[in-house]
């Protein structure tokens, strides 16, 4: 005798499908044997682990018979520190994902409007239909948020906006006075999520600190990330900041102990390593001027991102594309699940790493 399990699960989780991941290196190698293989897809970062963060996790290893700070004391410290506010107003996920869902489960339910722009990043859809509610999908503007749209699709329902700056996975970005002025349009009940999980990435004269707005809009949470150009995206950590009512209601939905002991120890040490980052975006930006002029030399269009990644039109379906890149074993990004069935997303790399994907990709398009 066999039940239909599906029919028990809720509604809104019946008819969802995982979160697909970039294909592993090891996966594909499991499949077509292939040893020497570049991923480019995934918007790691490919410095490598820093080596402030080596020595602090050796140290941290003779601590792991023993659950970690529940409350992440020292790295809200240091967060608090780095960014003016209190430590009352920062909770920790496991990445920053994590934080999108709690803020979801925590403030919306079957009978709320969740908005956000089409060619968003997957997860605002994927936790909108997870708890029932429904998803106000704004058609995009030059492959971005058209804020304007989403103020004119507010309703008494709506009771939280997903906002990515930059965008993932076209990279576009909005300027902070773009934001503001969408913000002060936005009722105080309606609670706006920046979502900066490529923050560090953006042009530094450009992007602002939104993170100083929330005394003007207590409704607005910033979240961000260590998981990009901090280079831990295996450790899984993240933060939000705002208003500390909003806080202490994340935390009382958090799961305890959702960062662990080596993430926390290992964000606290990267946050003060800015050497780290400044070699990161320095790396970051070359590969992005490489990339781009290939793309422009080849007639290629592509959409400038403000990221650590950038989406190229290939002219033909980018599935198909993506599995002959991966015969050639290099793995990237295929995003027709975003309404983009042309495009490839492909995260910046080391520069063997981008000019190996340059001779891949020349060779699959027959470029000349």
């Amino acid at each position: 005798m066999s039940n239909d399990f599906l029919s028990l699960a809720n509604t809104g989780v019946q008819k969802l499908r995982p979160y697909q991941a970039g294909k592993p290196t090891d996966e594909l190698e499991r499949e077509l044997g292939l040893t020497d293989i570049v991923k480019l897809a995934s918007n790691e970062n490919p410095l490598g682990l820093s080596d402030s963060v080596k020595a602090a996790l050796q140290q941290e290893l003779t601590e792991l018979t023993r659950y970690p700070d529940a409350n992440g004391y020292y790295l809200k410290q240091a967060l608090a520190d780095k960014y003016a506010v209190a430590l009352n107003q920062i909770t920790l996920g496991n990445g920053s994902n994590d934080l999108l869902e709690l803020i979801a489960r925590a403030f919306v339910d079957n009978s709320h409007e969740v908005m956000f722009a089409e060619h968003a990043f997957v997860v605002y859809p994927l936790v909108t239909q997870a708890i029932g509610a429904t998803a106000v999908v704004v058609k995009a503007k030059d492959y971005g948020h058209d804020l304007d749209a989403m103020v004119a699709a507010i309703t008494d329902k709506t009771k939280l906006i997903f906002i990515a700056n930059p965008n993932n996975p076209t990279g576009t970005f909005l300027e902070q006075d773009e934001i503001k002025g969408f913000l002060k349009q936005v009722p105080s009940n309606v609670l706006v999520v920046l979502d900066e999980a490529y923050f560090e990435y953006a042009s530094a004269e450009r992007r602002g600190n939104a993170i100083a707005w929330i005394t003007e809009f207590p409704n607005l949470i910033v979240t961000r990330t260590f998981s990009k150009a901090y280079g831990l995206a295996g450790l899984r950590v993240g933060y939000s900041i705002s208003h500390p009512d909003i806080a202490d209601i994340l935390n009382r939905v958090r799961q305890p102990f959702n960062c662990n002991a080596l993430a926390l120890k290992a964000a606290e040490t990267i946050l003060q390593d800015e050497q780290y980052l400044a070699d990161s975006v320095r790396l970051n930006d070359a590969g992005m001027k490489d990339l781009s002029a290939f793309f422009d030399a080849h007639d290629l269009q592509y959409i400038p991102s403000m990221g650590n990644f950038i989406t190229v039109n290939v002219g033909q379906s980018g599935d198909e594309v993506y599995q002959k890149l991966l015969l050639e074993g290099v793995i990237v990004r295929p995003i027709t699940g975003y309404g983009l069935p042309q495009h490839l997303r492909i995260s910046i790399g080391t520069d063997a790493e981008n000019q190996r994907f340059k001779q891949a990709l020349t060779r699959v398009l027959n470029l000349q």
